[in-house]
């Protein structure tokens, strides 16, 4: 009876988390980052519950939050958040590419948002290696890192160079 009552606690929590995370994920496509934040603290406090407080599993949760306070201008929350799942993928010698792609957009994007350009730069460059590993060079997944870092371009008025990678997005576009 108890391997089964943690079995389905777990299967609860699994879930929770899943759908805790992807309510977040909604908000934040739709931009309401306010509303974003309480469905990302229940994923992160159900995968703390689920799977401990530096499983990988956490890093998911740590982006949404991020992402969404950067979305609200709050830069100095989105880096803690950014510095906590950071911390759990250096310490987590298996960590997915497809994380780590994700890990170096969201630093991409607080870099720019913070008018760090060359960090910026650094973050969404890694980025599309670890998304090119994860998805393939052609993949929306990868596109979308070229796509940020034209926009970086384009905000340093290097017009040429964001031109090429807006080129870049279009062409891999076709592939969807």
């Amino acid at each position: 009876v108890f391997s089964f009552m943690q079995s389905y606690l777990f299967s609860r929590n699994k879930h929770l988390v899943d759908f805790t995370h992807k309510v977040a994920q909604k908000f934040v496509f739709e931009g309401k980052h306010e509303e974003a934040i309480p469905a990302a603290l229940h994923s992160l406090r159900f995968s703390i519950d689920t799977c401990g407080p530096d499983s990988v599993e956490l890093v998911p949760a740590y982006l949404i939050l991020a992402e969404a306070s950067t979305g609200l201008g709050r830069l100095t929350q989105a880096e803690e958040y950014l510095s906590q799942a950071q911390w759990i993928v250096l310490k987590t010698s298996d960590c997915s590419n497809g994380i780590q792609s994700k890990l170096h957009r969201n630093l991409g994007l607080l870099y720019a948002a913070k008018g760090n350009f060359e960090e910026s730069l650094y973050h969404l460059a890694t980025d599309i290696y670890f998304a090119s590993c994860a998805f393939g060079t052609h993949d929306i997944s990868t596109s979308g890192g070229y796509f940020h870092m034209a926009n970086v371009f384009f905000r340093q008025n290097k017009m040429d160079i964001a031109d090429s990678l807006y080129t870049e997005v279009s062409s891999t576009s076709k592939f969807i």
